[in-house]
């Protein structure tokens, strides 16, 4: 469970509030997840989907598999997307901006809440038509250092609802689950907790575009 630690407004002499993340901090406390429709704006997000479609045009994207990089295994009538690993240290423009804003939300939650975030991983993900990814959960029995997972959409301006690919958070609520319903507009981002929220991309109806990946503990 994350927790909210309000003791960091008295011990950080040069802490300055950024309400956007104090946002963030206040949903996942609450809610166990956040929907932020502008964390990236319309020209980051226009560069960012045209780092990923030049990089499928290249060939550099690879069938998704499931279980972790140690343990992977491809299975189609699970998940049908394809992905390509972002390296941090050998990016683009698009994938510098988008890592200085991923880091300074993590210094601000390490800074606030004391989360450890030490570590994260980030993927380009397309899913073709027709494509989808079943209910699941985003850690593993052999590694549970998952403690938030974050999805940006990149998706085109004319995206319709009728197109698909939502992605459902299954929400238990005092033994009540409950079904949120998100559509991949461009430019909205999901962060929601790693190791308790059940979740699926619906199969879509066209071309899918997103940036998928983790932030981290030891």
């Amino acid at each position: 469970m994350f927790f909210l630690n309000m003791n960091y407004l008295f011990e950080a002499i040069d802490f300055v509030e950024n309400p956007l993340y104090e946002r963030i901090i206040f949903d996942i406390s609450t809610k166990q997840y956040s929907i932020v429709e502008d964390f990236f704006n319309q020209e980051d997000v226009e560069m960012l989907r045209h780092s990923l479609l030049e990089k499928y045009e290249e060939d550099a994207f690879k069938k998704a598999a499931i279980g972790n990089r140690v343990h992977e295994t491809i299975v189609k009538s699970i998940r049908g997307d394809v992905i390509l690993w972002i390296d941090e240290h050998k990016n683009n423009t698009a994938e510098a901006l988008f890592f200085n804003k991923i880091n300074h939300l993590i210094g601000y939650l390490n800074k606030t809440c004391f989360m450890g975030i030490l570590h994260k991983e980030f993927h380009y993900a397309l899913y073709p038509k027709g494509t989808f990814y079943k209910r699941h959960i985003d850690t593993f029995e052999n590694d549970d250092r998952r403690k938030l997972s974050f999805v940006c959409y990149l998706n085109n301006e004319d995206w319709k609802p009728e197109n698909g690919g939502e992605l459902v958070l299954y929400l238990d609520y005092n033994g009540i689950e409950t079904e949120k319903v998100i559509y991949p507009f461009p430019g909205k981002v999901v962060i929601f907790e790693s190791q308790i929220i059940e979740h699926e991309v619906k199969p879509v109806n066209t071309q899918r575009l997103s940036i998928t990946g983790w932030l981290k503990t030891r």
